[in-house]
């Protein structure tokens, strides 16, 4: 890949990004929602989903870690490249696997389930390849650099390029010449920050804050409700009811 790749295609994705969500606020607040499928099928539902999440938890926070903390910051604090190493091993493999395993029961569930295949849309179709492949060839990049074929510091390269772009004076030379599955990985995850407003991963930004500051929650139980439609068919049997 050339040095106007890593230069330019940065600042498409996240303008992109930026835009879109301002753009999918303003025009589709009612469609700003995961369109859950829940009531089609829950069974694959509720082992995949947590499987995804809670591995996408790891997998983010080792980005975090990795990408955008500098290495002298680590060695400061007295974290060796070898301890690094072991730890990002380790952990980022336990959290990607997490995470393939979660979307593949969900993709599984998505095209068996034909109620649920029915509602999957073509923006749907496009996430879900994206997120795989950004999740096999980040833990490709896991094992394989680390692992399978020797040890590739990219806290030396894609690390520096990556927290360029923010300041404006990016080094795109950086990532020319990295192994292909980092640069795989990179052109696959900037495309789907690029496409993210458009899809249903916009309700990542809407998470239910304000439940942490209600004064109560309501639970209706099934007795409960029973209850409420005696009640009701009772006072619907009674003259005082005006009926049309």
């Amino acid at each position: 890949m050339t040095s106007t790749v890593w230069m330019t295609l940065p600042y498409i994705a996240f303008t992109s990004f930026l835009l879109g969500h301002l753009w999918r606020y303003r025009n589709d607040q009612f469609g700003w929602t995961t369109r859950s499928s829940q009531i089609y099928e829950s069974r694959l539902l509720r082992l995949g989903s947590p499987l995804f999440h809670f591995g996408m938890l790891g997998v983010i926070g080792g980005h975090v870690l990795g990408v955008l903390v500098p290495e002298s910051w680590t060695d400061a604090v007295g974290i060796s490249e070898h301890l690094y190493h072991v730890v990002a091993v380790s952990a980022g493999t336990v959290a990607g696997v997490a995470v393939i395993a979660g979307i593949a029961i969900l993709l599984y569930r998505r095209v068996t389930v034909t109620a649920v295949r029915m509602a999957t849309t073509r923006n749907d179709l496009l996430m879900y390849v994206l997120l795989a492949g950004a999740l096999v060839t980040g833990l490709l990049n896991t094992l394989g650099s680390n692992l399978l074929w020797g040890t590739y510091n990219y806290r030396e390269t894609v690390s520096p390029w990556f927290r360029s772009l923010f300041t404006l004076h990016p080094h795109p030379d950086l990532m020319v010449g990295t192994p292909w599955t980092f640069q795989v990985h990179g052109l696959i995850v900037l495309t789907l920050i690029g496409v993210w407003p458009y899809t249903r991963l916009v309700h990542m930004f809407s998470a239910p804050v304000g439940y942490l500051v209600r004064p109560y929650i309501v639970y209706r139980s099934k007795e409960t409700n029973a209850t409420d439609k005696r009640r009701f068919a009772k006072a619907w049997e009674s003259p005082a009811v005006p009926r049309r």
